[in-house]
């Protein structure tokens, strides 16, 4: 049943909402398409695997998989503040370099977790449980997030974002809010392949494939959900969630029409596709509707009342004449 797959699509939702805010840092804070996270996503769920495997604590194995996830954000930092590489280009490089490195962190293109005689923070034998424990998880992320980028600091990278150019006018040094805005992005996006990893039982080399259009699907959505709501910080932080989770809700409800599973990614592609062309049908096609609906009469102002004597009657006109 649908139902009964809910808490199923709510734990990965809330997964990725983590991986969607890394992205909303990038993409709306930062204004950096970052395509580091396909390849950072899979380095945290590698490391968390590997660590486990050799009898590591889950909590530390989740620590290095953060860390290294920072690691891979200062790569991308470096590509394109020092050596002046764009923007998209610094994220392919570094995915590309991460394909490699996760491999050999591996050294397979799958490794397990035992999820039944080793201790996990979250499993999906235990999906509501798991909802309750990435809550919290969230709940700490976005305060603490609120909290930074309340902060000098914090701000100056807000307005890295916003203007570059006046921000280094300003003294800010803009190559160090970029290097520290991409490794806080990644070091989150590894945060939630970790805990993917642990959820699902195994970290797999393609589980990262197309994450960035997963991320980018749940910040848009959420924002269209969020936007007339507040425009406070921590709720846009928090709106990429609530993306995250409606994006799985409605892929679950793809694989429970039962379709084709060899369709299941073109489906998915379309899913995508649908939520992100929601804001420029809005804004193209929608408003052009509302403004037909209220367009005036000829002659007439909106209110319909007198405008320079174009509501006035014929006899009116004949008189003025």
């Amino acid at each position: 049943m649908f139902f009964d797959a809910l808490p199923g699509a709510i734990s990965l939702g809330l997964i990725w909402g983590i991986m969607a805010i890394g992205v909303f840092i990038t993409y709306k804070v930062l204004d950096f398409p970052d395509l580091t996270v396909d390849g950072s996503i899979c380095t945290g769920g590698a490391v968390c695997a590997v660590l486990m495997g050799l009898g590591v604590n889950a909590w530390w194995a989740l620590i290095v998989a953060v860390i290294a996830g920072a690691l891979a954000g200062l790569v991308t930092g470096i590509f394109h503040t020092l050596l002046g590489i764009p923007a998209i280009l610094a994220g392919i490089l570094t995915q590309l370099i991460l394909w490699s490195v996760n491999l050999k962190i591996m050294g397979q293109a799958n490794t397990p977790v035992d999820t039944r005689s080793t201790y996990v923070i979250i499993t999906q034998l235990e999906a509501g449980w798991a909802i309750l424990i990435l809550f919290a998880f969230i709940a700490f992320i976005v305060g603490g997030l609120y909290w930074f980028f309340g902060t000098e600091f914090g701000c100056g990278i807000r307005a890295t974002g916003n203007n570059p150019n006046m921000s280094r006018a300003q003294g800010i040094n803009v190559s160090l809010d970029k290097i520290v805005a991409l490794m806080i992005s990644n070091a989150l996006v590894a945060l939630a392949g970790a805990l993917l990893a642990q959820y699902q039982g195994f970290a797999d080399i393609n589980m990262g494939r197309g994450a960035i259009v997963i991320g980018l699907a749940a910040v848009i959505i959420g924002e269209a959900i969020v936007s007339r709501i507040s425009i406070n910080f921590a709720v846009q932080l928090s709106s990429a969630v609530i993306g995250a989770i409606l994006y799985y809700i409605v892929y679950q409800f793809v694989i429970w029409l039962e379709l084709d599973t060899e369709y299941l990614k073109m489906f998915s592609a379309i899913v995508v596709a649908i939520f992100l062309a929601i804001p420029y049908w809005k804004k193209t096609y929608f408003r052009n509707f509302i403004k037909k609906g209220k367009k005036p009469l000829i002659g007439g102002n909106a209110d319909g009342g007198a405008s320079g004597g174009a509501g006035e009657t014929p006899e009116g006109a004949q008189n003025n004449g």
